[in-house]
């Protein structure tokens, strides 16, 4: 007998009996999973095993049956179980494989064959519950690219702004202290910005405020540091001001100075103190001290120069942007009304676009013969917004008796009118106005067929009608349709209830016939 092969490195235990969608046979059963036999074999003793569970039991030598020793017919040598003495059983395969199956993963409505469960539904199915490697949770076979990108708490995620590895949970942490995380200036509003390049930006940012050089002196605004020139241009004259009181001091200081002969400038708010003795020298440093303060005025005065010229300068400049911002206007004005042009010019062409399009479906379904063939699907819907008075009538699409002929149309009921509401379909037949209505014989007088078809072409309902010429319902149309004249009583809905072989996947055709005898 030849030896079993046991190379199968992928092997699977038996298939669970659930699987099988009738009562399973213990001839199909492995003595060892006690499962739906798997690639079975048949050991010399006649038991069935799956390929795996022999290959198990059978690992360290042979191993005596114990199926045989429960039914009791254990019998060595041939009770015991060797791979060398073991075969394939392909008939018992074969039988196992034609065996109805199911899946048993809730929501899978999957059927087939165990053939087929194996070959392509096993461990391919949708809704089976597989155990993520990282965090050992159970989910979706479906959710599991989702799952490991988004979802795992055990994923691991790279930085995305320094690009090193974290495990999940830590990179929020870590996010509060990378170094290329990007912050947002508060002051200007700039994002992206770099933690480790932030306290750069915000000393040279140039929303961030500072007190105004001036403060010293008494001015007391704190501005951006991208407005300190701006500010400096505005307030040239207020600057000035707080300069003022100074100035006139030191010049006050000093002049009381130079005439008391007690006090001697010795530098830069600095005074040293003469005695009796000291007069001569006073004598001499007086007219020296008298031209030092007339250098320190002129200097100021030049200071005041400059600053009168630097406001004149800036007046200048903005009257010039007031002028460009007049200039400004004037373009927005006339970009505006360009803009509302286009748009009335865009609404008409809108306009034109929905009248040919109306014009497109009229004659896709229009016929020049008398005949018309009306489809309509989505029966239920439709109907039930008939019931609820949503849409109670509709009507076709126009159709004509000949190329420059009557231009007609049909309305049906699917709820019913007047004396078949709520019991049967009303279908109406509808003269139209026509642009060649000049040249046809009036009132209509053509005899009307309307028929509701059968779809399996045994039986259809028909009714039929000649106009009654003195109704106008059959005059010369003046405005877009006249009355509709037809048949309130035309189908039972009854008829259309169940398998009705007049409503088929949820669709009915109607048909109307224009007699043409006279025309």
């Amino acid at each position: 007998m030849a030896r079993i092969s046991l190379d199968c490195p992928n092997s699977l235990p038996g298939i669970p009996l659930s699987v099988l969608s009738v009562p399973m046979e213990n001839k199909y059963k492995c003595q060892q999973c006690l499962q739906v036999l798997r690639r079975p074999v048949q050991a010399q003793c006649g038991h069935r095993f799956c390929v795996h569970c022999f290959k198990q039991l059978t690992s360290s030598g042979p191993k005596p049956c114990e199926a045989c020793r429960q039914e009791e017919i254990y019998e060595e040598p041939i009770s015991i179980l060797n791979s060398s003495e073991a075969f394939p059983d392909n008939a018992a395969g074969r039988e196992i494989a034609s065996l109805p199956a199911r899946c048993l993963n809730q929501g899978c409505n999957w059927t087939g064959s165990i053939k087929e469960y194996e070959a392509q539904h096993e461990g391919r199915c949708e809704f089976e519950q597989i155990q993520c490697e990282a965090c050992q949770n159970f989910i979706l076979r479906t959710e599991k690219d989702r799952h490991n990108e988004r979802e795992c708490e055990a994923r691991t995620l790279n930085c995305k702004y320094c690009k090193v590895t974290f495990n999940f949970k830590e990179i929020k942490a870590h996010d509060e202290i990378c170094l290329k995380f990007p912050l947002q200036c508060k002051d200007c509003g700039k994002k992206k910005i770099p933690r480790e390049k932030f306290n750069d930006h915000i000393r040279s940012c140039a929303k961030s405020k500072s007190a105004c050089p001036f403060g010293e002196v008494g001015c007391k605004s704190v501005i951006e540091n991208g407005k300190l020139s701006e500010h400096e241009h505005n307030s040239t004259m207020e600057h000035l001001r707080l300069l003022l009181p100074m100035v006139l001091s030191m010049t006050r200081t000093r002049a009381e100075a130079s005439g008391s002969g007690e006090w001697q400038d010795d530098g830069p708010g600095w005074g040293l103190y003469r005695g009796p003795t000291d007069g001569v020298i006073e004598e001499c440093a007086a007219p020296q001290q008298s031209v030092d303060l007339d250098k320190k005025v002129t200097a100021l005065e030049n200071i005041v120069c400059v600053l009168n010229r630097e406001v004149e300068r800036s007046s200048v400049t903005l009257e010039a942007f007031a002028h460009q911002h007049r200039l400004d206007q004037e373009k927005i004005e006339n970009l505006s009304n360009k803009i509302r042009q286009l748009e009335r010019t865009l609404t008409m062409r809108d306009l034109q676009l929905s009248e040919t399009e109306q014009l497109v479906r009229e004659l896709q379904f229009c016929t020049y013969d008398g005949i018309f063939v009306w489809k309509i699907s989505d029966f239920s819907r439709r109907r039930q917004d008939a019931v609820a008075g949503r849409t109670p009538a509709m009507f076709s699409p126009a159709f004509y008796s000949s190329k420059y002929g009557y231009k007609m149309c049909l309305r049906l009921y699917l709820n019913g009118d007047g004396t078949g509401r709520g019991t049967h379909l009303s279908l109406f037949f509808v003269v139209m106005r026509g642009k060649c209505d000049a040249l046809l014989k009036w009132p209509f007088s053509q005899k009307v067929t309307l028929m509701l078809l059968d779809q399996n072409n045994r039986e259809h309902i028909i009714d039929a009608f000649r106009p009654d010429v003195s109704s106008t319902s059959f005059q010369r149309p003046i405005s877009e349709m006249n009355i509709a004249s037809g048949c309130p009583l035309f189908c039972p809905l009854a008829k259309l209830a169940g398998k009705s072989p007049y409503l088929r996947d949820d669709t009915i055709f109607i048909k109307a016939i224009v007699d043409l005898t006279g025309l």
